[in-house]
């Protein structure tokens, strides 16, 4: 038996120390489970799906959003390593399958284009308006073409929440019977100064660094911010819609490699996919399940997300 009385303070701090070790069981660090998602699931994945994940499992959860394509670009070269990759639309995974890095990805959840607003703004009187359809109050496209007004959306060529504003305004456009409405809101593009990273988007708006926003409904919801509901006709959540009309809007942009394509409407679905070179494969199809299961999609509901629509691709 040691006689701690004669021992040091540093000596007694150490040998403290050594017996605690013997003395105690060993404790195994938890696995480290990293998901990468778009930018907008922050909320959802990070507070609520993450967490119940890693606590009913063991688990250190690490998620890492940002906008899909550029996360599906980072997986696909491998810059990035990750177990799940959760993607908005059916595009990023695309560019996942062709790298050989997913087989199937399979639909989790659903949202649909809204425009989100300062609720302590210069315009939010006016907004306040829109959403509450009080009689003689302006229809928000007009309000957006304000001169003034600071409007936020992300980068077209990285993230599908940049195209869909895109789409939606272009839909509005034929809509409303308002030609050129889509270049007087957005003016370019890629007009800098209405494009920031996907990531902060919601955060700048709720700063008052901007006054309005493109977002998607689960976004915005989660955020607790208000915003201005869509028609169907412009939202791009019926898919029932997409042959017949979404279909029917198209623009062209230049990629990151300097390549000019042709963009298209896609249904606003979240799929969910296992990498092949997921450090953990076996938790990483359990993660995909939960998101699936009841208890994920009741955390889906919470935050404001619709349920799934379509089959896997």
């Amino acid at each position: 038996m040691f006689d701690l009385k004669i021992l040091n303070p540093i000596r007694l701090a150490g040998t403290v120390v050594v017996l605690f070790a013997l003395s105690s069981p060993v404790v195994h660090a938890a696995e480290d489970f990293r998901v990468t998602y778009a930018g907008s699931m922050g909320v959802v994945m990070d507070k609520a799906l993450g967490p119940a994940f890693a606590k009913a499992n063991q688990v250190n959860y690490q998620g890492q959003g940002q906008g899909a394509y550029g996360m599906a670009n980072l997986l696909a070269s491998k810059k990035v390593v990750a177990d799940v990759f959760v993607s908005i639309t059916p595009g990023p995974i695309a560019v996942l399958q062709k790298a050989g890095l997913v087989d199937k990805a399979v639909p989790v959840a659903s949202t649909s284009m809204v425009i989100a607003y300062n609720p302590k703004g210069k315009y939010a009187g006016a907004f306040n308006a829109i959403r509450d359809h009080r009689p003689g109050a302006q229809p928000w496209w007009q309000v957006l073409q304000t001169p003034s007004l600071r409007f936020g959306r992300t980068d077209p060529a990285t993230d599908p929440q940049g195209q869909n504003i895109i789409f939606t305004m272009m839909l509005a456009s034929r809509y409303y019977q308002q030609p050129g409405l889509a270049e007087k809101i957005l003016g370019e593009t890629q007009n800098p100064q209405q494009v920031f990273a996907e990531g902060g988007l919601l955060t700048r708006l709720e700063a008052g660094q901007i006054d309005a926003s493109s977002g998607y409904e689960s976004a915005t919801r989660s955020a607790h911010l208000p915003y201005i509901t869509l028609p169907d006709e412009i939202n791009l959540s019926n898919p029932d819609m997409d042959a017949d009309w979404y279909s029917k809007v198209s623009f062209d942009i230049t990629d990151a490699k300097g390549q000019k394509k042709t963009l298209h409407t896609q249904p606003l679905v979240f799929y969910a996919a296992v990498l092949k070179n997921a450090p953990h494969p076996e938790l990483a199809q359990k993660f995909v399940q939960f998101m699936q299961s009841k208890a994920g999609q009741a955390l889906f509901e919470k935050n404001g997300y619709g349920a799934p629509k379509g089959g896997a691709m």
